[in-house]
């Protein structure tokens, strides 16, 4: 009721004995289809709607399921881009740019931290070589062309699909939003940081006091012996 009264510009009332002239929707077509073995009633050439509906067919329910996931998908990701009004070339354009920053800032550095910012960028490049692997195109060829091009100043060049060049994504249209892009790449960082520190802490168990190994399979005695010597 409320989806309709959105829909035709009318109001929810309680009574009918309260409805007047101001309280009525407009619609230009109302009627019953059938579809499948359903029977819907379709409003539709409303003035100004600001509630529609979405009807998704599949032959089977897993496919009607997942046409139902990558339309609330699609949804969410148009409105925040609506809400935000931040986007960022597609295409892996991002990730090789961040990439390419990152070893620029990892030669600064120097030590182990070096390698550290190093393998974060190499993971960067990963979004760029499955998006290669899943068109069925080289990923070397596909990296390698992008890195040049970004090199190069070309900071929204990102891999074309269908010929596996580097093309202006904002000039074809291929965008993201950038709080889906930030989020994604937090998230990524969030659980690598959490698997670190589970190696940790199994790690720094496996160690006795004083950061001697436990007993049990190491030199100096065996379980049951007490550790004493034999000849």
């Amino acid at each position: 009721m409320e989806k309709l009264a959105r829909a035709t510009g009318g109001r929810v009332i309680t009574s009918i004995h309260e409805l007047t002239k101001e309280d009525l929707g407009k619609a230009g077509l109302v009627e019953e289809r059938k579809i499948g073995d359903d029977k819907m009633t379709f409003v539709e050439k409303c003035t100004n709607p600001k509630s529609v509906s979405i009807i998704l067919r599949g032959g089977t329910e897993h496919v009607v399921d997942e046409l139902e996931r990558a339309m609330n998908d699609a949804l969410h990701v148009v409105g925040v881009a609506v809400e935000d009004k931040m986007l960022v070339p597609g295409g892996g354009a991002p990730e090789v740019e961040l990439a390419l920053r990152l070893r620029a800032y990892a030669s600064t550095v120097g030590g182990r931290e070096q390698l550290a910012i190093e393998a974060f960028a190499d993971a960067m490049e990963i979004i760029p070589k499955t998006l290669a692997e899943n068109a069925g195109l080289d990923q070397i060829d596909s990296l390698v062309a992008l890195r040049s091009a970004h090199e190069k100043g070309k900071k929204s060049a990102g891999s074309d699909m269908d010929t596996s060049k580097p093309v202006d994504m904002l000039k074809l249209g291929v965008v993201e939003p950038l709080r889906v892009k930030t989020q994604a790449i937090q998230s990524a960082a969030e659980a690598a940081v959490m698997i670190i520190r589970i190696d940790d802490v199994i790690a720094s168990k496996s160690r006795g006091p004083g950061g001697a190994p436990d007993a049990g399979g190491m030199p100096g005695g065996m379980g049951g012996m007490g550790g004493e010597d034999f000849e």
